[in-house]
Formats: structure tokens, sequence, C-alpha cells
């Protein structure tokens, strides 16, 4: 098993011929993803890696994609985000940095009236080795296993999935939650995606400063979360008032801090790494 995405998810990726588009295309296959089709307005009938281009999603469901990375220009976002949901899609993966607020508000609050999941804006996507891969994770951090991991960082997740596979802990899905102020996943619900799986045996979770949802999510592990949890938090040196990376990251009236969200871990039993190479050996001493 794994979560969001496995073996039975067909890609559809939006903005296929763009430099992006193209070369994560040729990641994902060579991952193992099943990538059936890709949309360029104005492109159809040409092909990307063996994959064949359409004028619109519509068009592309022919080759019945269930899910789509979408990897064009920020104000296209909204449009090829609504097309897709509009289309049945039931998982989308935003690329894209710098969507317009009230575009990103939008996007998920119309995702919710169609039953259907936005990872990101701006994240690395999901990944569930080596069933399926939609985004840009590097191919050669994973190893099939037990842990589920999800992250606010895309350079953080990657380094500490690297860490895992490099002491023989194999993952069951890794998950890019995105950048931004206004994503599509919270820390609460993966958690509640990965206590259902019954591949996952441990979750990973990796923080950063700003917002509340680390606290947040160490409320729902005291309630809800029976499996073993890690945590790791960046940011512990960042001036308050600061943006550091994510637009998300900003600590505003004391709260959202590095140390707030460790102290909130640390009341609901979840040990934290001071460093991301530290993760594998607290994994393996509560395993």
């Amino acid at each position: 098993m794994a979560i969001i995405v496995d073996e039975n998810t067909r890609v559809l990726v939006q903005g296929i011929t763009g430099h992006q588009g193209s070369f994560h295309t040729g990641e994902m296959i060579k991952f193992g993803a099943n990538v059936v089709a890709g949309v360029t307005p104005g492109k159809g009938g040409q092909e990307v890696h063996g994959v064949p281009v359409y004028d619109t999603v519509e068009e592309a469901m022919e080759m019945e994609p269930n899910a789509t990375m979408i990897a064009v220009p920020a104000p296209y976002v909204k449009d090829a985000a609504f097309e897709a949901l509009y289309n049945g899609i039931k998982v989308l993966h935003i690329l894209t940095e710098g969507v317009p607020f009230h575009d990103s508000m939008e996007i998920v609050s119309y995702a919710k009236t169609k039953g259907a999941v936005i990872v990101g804006p701006n994240g690395p996507g999901i990944a569930s080795p080596f069933k399926a891969k939609v985004g840009i994770m590097p191919n050669s951090i994973f190893a099939e296993g037990f842990v589920g991991v999800a992250s606010r960082s895309g350079t953080l997740t990657y380094e500490i999935v690297n860490a895992l596979t490099q002491n023989n802990i194999g993952q069951s899905t890794v998950i890019g939650l995105g950048g931004d102020p206004i994503v599509g996943l919270s820390f609460v619900d993966v958690l509640h995606m990965f206590e259902q799986d019954e591949q996952t045996k441990a979750v990973v979770l990796v923080g950063e400063i700003g917002g509340t949802a680390e606290e947040d999510a160490a409320e729902y592990i005291k309630r809800e979360v029976s499996k073993p949890v890690v945590a790791y938090i960046a940011g512990r040196t960042a001036p308050p008032g600061k943006r550091m990376g994510h637009a998300g990251a900003i600590i505003t009236r004391g709260m959202g801090t590095a140390e707030s969200k460790i102290r909130a871990f640390e009341e609901a039993g979840v040990p934290v790494a001071k460093f991301p190479t530290d993760v594998p050996n607290l994994l393996q001493n509560i395993l």
C-alpha cells in the first residue's frame, strides 16, 4: 500500500513541453511512474519522451489520467488546476511557486468540492517508491520501505530521505506539502492517511518556522496517532519577523517559532532531531 499515489496512478503533465515539464516527465518515467499524457495549448500532436501531447485536458482524458503535475507559469496555474478538477482528476501536484494567494485559496476550495487532493503549490510533489511519482524529487534518494515522510521543505525532504535510505530505512510515501501560506494538505491530513496505511509503520515530519501546522500536528498526534513519529524543525536561528526561504515561513507575534514547535512535539512524545542526519538514529531508537 501507499497513500495518494501508487501503481495505479496515471499521470498527466500540464505544461509538458516547457523545460521543467519536459525534464521531469523523463525523470518520472525513469522512476517507474506511468506518465500517460501531457497538455500544452497549441502543441497538440507532439510527443515528449514518447508521451502524447494534447491541447486540452478534456482531450487528454482519453488516456484516462487520474493525477496531474502542473508546471505552468504562476498566472496560469488557477486555469490549469480548474481544468484538471473539472475533468475529474483527483490528485493535483502544483509545482509552480508564486501562485497568487487568492488563486490558491480558490483552487483548494474547488478541490474540496470535487473530493480531490492538492499537493503544493510550491513543493516537490509526492512519491511512493517505486510505484509512482508525481513531481520533481530526485530518483536516486529513495528506497521502498515502511516510513512515511511529510515535509514543508523540498531540499530538506531530499536530505532526510537520502539519510534514511543510506541507513537502510525505506519509505512508503514521501510528500512535499509546499512552502506557500496556502497549500492543499496539512500535516494533520497526512498523519490521518499514514495512520490508516498498512505499509506505513512510522512517520517523519519535517517542519519549519511560520504558521501553526506543527503545533496542530502535535495535538492531533496526542489524540489520534498510534504509530511512532519523529520530527525535524528548520529555522531555529531565524530572527523574528523574517521570512526564511518560504512565503509561509514567517514568525508573527511570537507564534510559529522553532521553539514553540519543538516544545509542542516533545509534549506529544515526538522526538525532535537537532540535525537532519539525526533522524535515522531517532527512528531506530523508537522502533
